[in-house]
């Protein structure tokens, strides 16, 4: 970890190197922090719902609080269409 995030590929890959040297915390911990890094960007709708159903089980996350997390993660131009159709 000398080098910081930076030398990490993924926010995962610095996770998991974060757990093999401090014994990884909580699941919950780890769960939140997953969540809070999660983005759409590039990624389909499809998988970034994967990710965030993935994300989201075992974080403690429910109601508002998790759409209001999913609405502002998503990729700006799939929630203007949203906005749009509605």
């Amino acid at each position: 970890m000398e080098g910081g995030l930076l030398e990490y590929e993924t926010a995962g890959e610095f996770l998991a190197e974060i757990k093999k040297k401090f014994g990884g915390g909580d699941k919950k911990t780890v769960k939140v922090v997953e969540l809070k890094r999660l983005e759409q960007e590039e990624k389909t709708m499809r998988k970034f719902i994967q990710n965030f159903r993935r994300a989201v089980r075992g974080s403690e996350y429910k109601g508002r609080s998790l759409v209001e997390k999913f609405k502002r993660e998503m990729n700006g131009t799939v929630c203007q269409k949203l906005i749009k159709l509605e």
